[in-house]
């Protein structure tokens, strides 16, 4: 069956469908990952989006129990050069195909991505609409043109409830905006006793659970469509310690009176590189975020940088000394991605463990 990629620019892609039939819109993203297609379909961040992977063969290995980020995909569609029918691998247990018609999510082969990207890199990100019909490209796209985006990101993809994952370590509340399973693996791995909330948790809620530390998750959107989770995170900043990933890191930054900024087409991809200022060390690291804490709006806040991306010079990473916080706009969990900064979680964690230690000092005395 036929498909078309219409873009708000006028810009029509015709292709191949697979996946799910009908019409999704969303807005038009690149990825720059060579694997990790499973991982980048279930990741909520990508919610609400068409995604494009700038790797030409997609579906080759199928798809598996084990590497989901969540537990259902949230993007809005899926664009590919090539889409391959018949994968090979021992884990396979589904099609690429079967998994988009299972969650409705509409596919589009056989476009010209290479195009598609520099499209993107030269105007930025566009609205987009993956089709099936015959509605003329001209009207689709005065359409998209005039259609907002959808800015509910993070209550469509955060847990509608509270739940535990209870571990014999430090009791960690991670503020679910979006959390890729990565994060629980990684604290889980490490003993934690992990207890995951909604989105818009309220101060007082986290503070009767009685946790150790806070740790705010990656998520879609624009951290400003939350404005109760950055009054949430400025209650609490200073009474626990905190660690903030991707849209966590934003809203902290938020939280302490500085400012984001939406980008022009944003840091997607397994491969950004990332310079840690304290010691000048270069870490390859995995990244999807659309917005950036605006360097000029640091000054005053208390926050200091401590990462920075090597390709354009954005912020990737802040400290708070005086409040025990800390944030990186990138992923330290991967998940597609390599695991260079996984010792991240270890440092959160020897931050929690002196700050009970100065709890229980200051007690005894």
């Amino acid at each position: 069956m036929r498909a078309r990629l219409i873009l708000e620019d006028g810009t029509e892609c015709i292709g191949e469908a697979f996946g799910a039939v009908g019409d999704r819109r969303g807005e038009v993203v690149f990825t720059t990952g060579m694997t990790g297609y499973q991982e980048v379909l279930s990741d909520p961040s990508f919610c609400g989006q068409l995604v494009v992977m700038t790797y030409p063969l997609i579906g080759n290995y199928g798809i598996n129990r084990d590497d989901f980020e969540a537990v259902r995909p949230f993007i809005h569609g899926f664009v590919v050069r090539e889409h391959c029918e018949q994968p090979s691998n021992w884990r396979s247990a589904q099609t690429l195909d079967q998994l988009l018609k299972a969650y409705d999510i509409p596919g589009i082969s056989g476009v010209d991505t290479r195009m598609l990207t520099r499209k993107i890199r030269h105007y930025g990100t566009l609205r987009g609409m993956i089709t099936t019909s015959d509605t003329p490209a001209q009207e689709l796209a005065a359409e998209l043109a005039s259609t907002p985006l959808i800015t509910d990101q993070v209550s469509r993809v955060s847990t509608k409830s509270v739940f535990s994952c209870p571990g014999a370590g430090e009791r960690i509340v991670l503020i679910d905006y979006g959390a890729k399973h990565g994060i629980l693996r990684e604290l889980t791995k490490r003993g934690c006793d992990v207890v995951v909330t909604p989105y818009d948790v309220t101060a007082e809620e986290i503070r009767r659970i009685q946790p150790d530390g806070i740790l705010l998750s990656n998520g879609p959107g624009d951290p400003k469509d939350v404005p109760q989770s950055i009054e949430t995170i400025r209650q609490l900043l200073g009474e626990f310690p905190l660690f903030g990933i991707c849209l966590g890191h934003q809203l902290l930054a938020l939280a302490s009176g500085a400012d984001t900024t939406k980008m022009k087409f944003g840091h997607r991809g397994g491969n950004h590189p990332v310079k840690e200022l304290a010691t000048g060390r270069t870490y390859i690291t995995a990244q999807n975020h659309g917005y950036a804490v605006a360097a000029e709006s640091i000054q005053g806040t208390g926050l200091e940088v401590t990462h920075v991306a090597l390709n354009d010079g954005t912020i990737e990473g802040l400290r708070h000394p005086g409040k025990q916080a800390f944030s990186v706009q990138y992923h330290p969990e991967a998940a597609p991605g390599p695991y260079d900064s996984g010792y991240l979680f270890d440092q959160f964690l020897e931050m929690v463990a002196r700050a009970k230690e100065e709890k229980t000092y200051a007690k005894a005395r």
